[in-house]
């Protein structure tokens, strides 16, 4: 029988009972170990008598982080759903959303420089057009 359940990074698990009875193999008693429902109770035979279970269950939930992370990837498809159908219905906005992936690509480029203290590559891009296709 599971004795506990522990939670891993993002998962958080509470409440519960780690007390349950433990039913280990039994060759000479095949029905050792079998759980059945007594009225309302849940029952596990251990060999000798039926034996109750309590009923506690544990919560299993996401943590905070995990939940803030989800709601940041519902925001951003909201937002990329909303930019797709203003563009589709705009065509002129199309224009300013290449600009717009041009430009976070080039920020993506130059940050790597940046990144890695490339010296005097500040002065090369100085004078560059990032703006054109």
């Amino acid at each position: 029988m599971i004795k506990g359940l522990t939670g891993t990074c993002g998962v958080t698990v509470s409440g519960g009972n780690t007390a349950l009875p433990y039913v280990g193999p039994n060759a000479n008693n095949p029905i050792t170990g079998m759980i059945r429902i007594n009225n309302t109770d849940l029952e596990v035979f251990n060999g000798t008598i039926w034996q109750q279970i309590p009923t506690s269950y544990a919560t299993v939930t996401l943590d905070q982080d995990i939940l803030d992370i989800i709601q940041w990837a519902r925001t951003q498809r909201t937002l990329e759903m909303n930019r797709a159908v203003l563009i589709k219905n705009n065509p002129a906005l199309e224009k300013a959303h290449e600009a717009i992936l041009r430009a976070e690509a080039n920020f993506d480029i130059l940050s790597k420089f940046v990144e890695e203290d490339k010296p005097g590559i500040s002065s090369v891009l100085v004078g560059y057009n990032f703006n054109s296709p």
